[in-house]
């Protein structure tokens, strides 16, 4: 019997179904002599399940029918395994769908990718591919993520931070502040949001004021930047941990617009098949210099560090083609079909990258069973069923 890996997709996220799409690619290329791959669904509404249709991507063209012959699963942790038992539990039988060696999470956006799922796995001393708790949530904050990589000498744009009940409180002073620090046109983007949802290119105040709006029906904060003239957006993926990890090859993504939107990634990819970012257009390798592929190689890696990612993530570049600068613009700790796509182009195949994936996260946990959770002294002794210390008066 194989190492039994637990895939979870979906989540409370705008970014749900790009989650389905890559968990169930994922799906066909783990290595079957290796691993026993259990698919775990996660709705919309936060509910697991399993079951012989989760695994199978035509199955999602109707969820609730699919629902209804899945099994409806809650996690357990029982003499020191992780469990996916039944619920309701049954008076017959065995309450526990499977045991899981390892979970691993292909989720994107808020509630999942965020850290809110790797805290669950974490708390429940479950061994979890991908970056930690605060790496996760780091990198799903644009404003973070702009203030640690720029701490570190990595160079990002200069953003505003925009929250949304300020924002609607006093909707002209905030556009005259943003007018004043940020020149036409003005990019706006939902603060921690991925697959390019939301983003909006504001021409003058009306604009701007409308893009904040869309933003905010999707998130509570939003941050506006300006917009890189003779723009070029380069990706490069990064594999590997805080010990050492690798760049994979640049790609240079193919808008329809002046920027990347979430058309371009996934609404041409479900047209080719649904294959999701795999299938977006794409120039790989990139078509710049050596040096420009050798510079954004290493920012990517620095970025990894500074973040303190582990397992894979995708860091994506704004280039002004005229200057030569280059911005970190943000980093997907989780990105849209695992980056595979970039991997292949440096030898690595789908199948040895899951692998590794794996390896990472098993190595973590090793590491983090050689730490200390105690310490050699029983400080709750003294303690009165107050909860105050013995001989101490309350009040």
């Amino acid at each position: 019997m194989g190492i039994k890996v637990g895939v979870f997709f979906g989540g409370r996220s705008a970014e749900h179904e790009v989650s389905v799409i890559s968990g169930i690619q994922a799906l066909h290329s783990f290595d079957r002599a290796k691993y026993d791959v259990v698919p775990v669904y996660i709705t919309k509404d936060g509910y697991m399940y399993v079951g012989d249709g989760v695994g199978k991507i035509e199955e999602y063209r109707n969820i609730p029918a699919l629902l209804k012959k899945s099994v409806r699963v809650t996690g357990v942790r029982d003499n020191g395994r992780f469990l996916l038992v039944r619920y309701p539990m049954k008076f017959f039988g065995s309450p526990v769908y499977s045991a899981i060696d390892v979970a691993f999470p292909i989720v994107h956006g808020t509630n999942v990718e965020d850290g809110a799922l790797q805290g669950y796995f974490r708390t429940m001393s479950v061994p979890f591919v991908g970056s930690d708790v605060t790496a996760s949530a780091l990198g799903m904050d644009k404003h973070a993520t702009k203030a640690i990589l720029k701490y570190n000498g990595i160079p990002v744009l200069d953003c505003i931070r925009v929250p949304m009940k300020p924002f609607f409180k006093n909707t002209k002073s905030i556009i005259s502040e943003i007018e004043e620090k940020i020149p036409y046109p003005v990019m706006v983007k939902p603060l921690n949001l991925g697959s390019s949802i939301g983003i909006k290119k504001a021409q003058n105040a009306e604009e701007l004021e409308e893009g904040l709006e869309a933003v905010f029906q999707y998130t509570g904060e939003a941050l506006a930047e300006r917009a890189v003239p003779n723009l070029m957006e380069i990706n490069c993926a990064v594999l590997g941990d805080t010990e050492s990890a690798m760049a994979s090859e640049c790609e240079e993504p193919i808008s329809a617009s002046d920027f990347l939107n979430y058309s371009d990634k996934y609404v041409a990819g479900s047209k080719a098949g649904g294959k999701g970012m795999s299938s977006a257009k794409r120039k790989i390798p990139a078509d710049i210099s050596a040096e420009m592929r050798d510079k954004i190689r290493d920012l990517a890696l620095r970025t990894f560090h500074a973040l303190g990612c582990c397992g894979v993530a995708r860091v994506d570049f704004l280039i002004d083609t005229k200057s030569g600068d280059i911005w970190v613009n943000e980093i997907n700790t989780i990105p849209g079909s695992l980056s595979f796509y970039l991997w292949s182009h440096v030898g690595l195949s789908y199948t040895q990258l899951l692998n590794r994936l794996v390896e990472l996260a098993m190595k973590r946990e090793r590491e983090n069973a050689s730490l200390s959770y105690s310490f050699d002294i029983n400080l709750l002794a003294d303690f009165a069923p107050t909860g105050l210390k013995n001989g101490a008066k309350a009040g």
